[in-house]
């Protein structure tokens, strides 16, 4: 990848030319339509997809990459392919031997995941990773499974009783975790109504029990959102939540209704502050229906402040919760109208940032209506907001508002910032084509030509690292760790589970 100076987004400038309508965009009415009609059929039919790549997680929408050698113009605009897009031919997963093998000079070591899983012939989300000690877990379909992340070899596995429908994005600090299971296999008819409390330092699962039924209805959880703080699990179900503790499942407290009876809540976020969002407003009329986000103590629930948004806006996704900043989205425009919003200590709205005149998508390659958490390509650190996406990447500074630097990239490749080692530069993953590697670089603010590469990606690996496309990246220790959203149950179109980069030895 190479930078121009007419790319460089100087800071508090403008962008050279009008940005780029994004591929999410233009397809935005679409999808909010056919997003809508799959929430009245999933409850009218009582189904969870657990294993289609709806529900929580992005689809596997992978767009076709071509490299610059083989483009004579730019590639026009198109609409995103939907989340049941398959892989086209089966990913060659090559084992260590082949990889060490093919490894040209200067290029990272790498290990590559992949099992022999007996899933469905769908698409099947995948959930997580998790670091845990010197692990990456990972929860696929039945199977819960850790890696060695020093090797990628399997520490160990645990099969479930029926499907993961729904899991936290973080855990305990002693590494246990609360995930909650369909009550069948099935795709029709089955509920998001099981916990099962597993320790990933061992592989051991702990305590299982029902989700608790509301009383008013008496019917069992479609569809829930769960949140990790400290030794509390938050559970949204519906239009309520409540909270247990992780240690034995036992109920701690019930979150209450508010503003009386107009506030419901029905998202959490986790990690070292609990959130929880809930919709207020109820109603036919989206310009009067606004969010409000609590932070409440894990152990008590006693609120310690409350943030509202302004009618007709909501709270979508949870950057970070602590400082608390999250994306706002317009109810009707969804993430054609996107802002940035940082608050103070006790709630206040601090700021409000506008990424969209750089030509910056919301939460790249994510869907709506899902959990607070996690909000790929976006992180915080050093008092500034890392913004990646197609093609391009900046960080915009909390306290002002205003873009410190940006960058747009010369080939169609996605940029994602995983980490910021100092206030002055940013971490950097570039995602791979079909047949050229990524690599993982920092790029300095002070501009567009300042960049150290610290793991160039081994060409053996392109095509197993491209098909993790749209998925998580990590970075660990020095370590990358790449995962896609989805799987393809067709065992002729094998994908690989987890890739992974790190400095090769001496």
């Amino acid at each position: 990848m190479s930078y121009t100076p007419p790319s460089w987004y100087p800071p508090g400038g403008q962008s050279p030319g009008p940005a780029p309508r994004s591929r999410r965009d233009l397809g935005l009415t679409v999808l909010a339509v056919g997003l809508a009609l799959l929430v009245v059929a999933v409850a009218g039919a009582g189904w969870y997809g657990y294993g289609s790549g709806y529900g929580s997680r992005a689809g596997d929408a992978r767009p076709r990459t071509a490299d610059p050698e083989e483009r004579t113009a730019p590639p026009s605009p198109t609409v995103a392919p939907g989340p049941s897009l398959r892989t086209p031919r089966p990913v060659h997963v090559p084992g260590a031997e082949e990889l060490a093998a093919a490894r040209r000079p200067g290029e990272a070591a790498a290990w590559i995941a992949s099992d022999s899983t007996d899933l469905p012939r769908r698409n099947v989300r995948v959930d997580g990773p998790w670091i845990v000690g010197d692990t990456v877990v990972q929860a696929l379909y039945r199977e819960v499974t850790a890696y060695r992340l020093s090797d990628g070899a399997e520490v160990w596995n645990l099969t479930l009783p029926t499907p993961v429908c729904e899991v936290p994005e973080h855990t305990t600090p002693d590494g246990r975790i609360v995930l909650a299971l369909a009550s069948s296999a099935s795709r029709r008819g089955a509920r998001c109504d099981r916990f099962q409390m597993i320790d990933l330092r061992t592989g051991k699962a702990g305590w299982t029990k029902e989700l608790l039924r509301d009383p008013a209805r008496d019917t069992p959880a479609i569809i829930v959102h769960t949140a990790i703080s400290g030794d509390t699990l938050a559970v949204a179900e519906g239009l309520g939540a409540a909270a247990f503790r992780v240690s034995d499942g036992s109920r701690l407290f019930t979150v209450p209704t508010e503003n009386p009876g107009r506030c419901h809540p029905d998202r959490v976020a986790g990690g070292d502050r609990l959130l929880v969002r809930a919709t207020c407003a109820l109603g036919f009329d989206p310009r009067k229906r606004y969010t409000q986000l609590r932070e409440l103590d894990p152990r008590t629930g006693a609120v310690r402040w409350r943030h509202r948004t302004p009618a007709g806006r909501r709270v979508e996704r949870v950057i970070s919760v602590d400082p608390v900043v999250y994306t706002s989205i317009d109810n009707e425009r969804l993430t054609s109208d996107w802002r940035i919003v940082a608050l103070g200590p006790r709630g206040e709205a601090r700021r409000t940032i506008d990424p969209r005149p750089k030509g910056f998508e919301h939460c790249p390659y994510v869907g709506i209506d899902a959990d607070l958490q996690p909000c790929p390509g976006l992180l915080v650190a050093h008092g500034l907001v890392h913004v990646g996406g197609t093609d391009r990447v900046g960080a915009y500074d909390l306290a002002t508002g205003k873009l410190t630097w940006g960058v747009r990239n010369d080939e169609y490749r996605i940029l994602t910032p995983v980490g910021a080692p100092s206030a002055s530069g940013t971490l950097v993953h570039e995602s791979a084509t079909s047949s050229r590697p990524g690599r993982t670089f920092v790029l300095d603010r002070a501009g567009a030509n300042k960049e150290k590469v610290l793991l160039k990606h081994p060409a053996a690996a392109a095509e197993a690292e491209y098909s993790t496309f749209a998925g998580r990246v990590l970075h660990v220790g020095g370590r990358i760790v790449a995962m896609p959203s989805t799987v393809d149950g067709d065992d002729a179109r094998r994908q690989p589970r987890l890739v992974s980069f790190a400095p090769a030895p001496e």
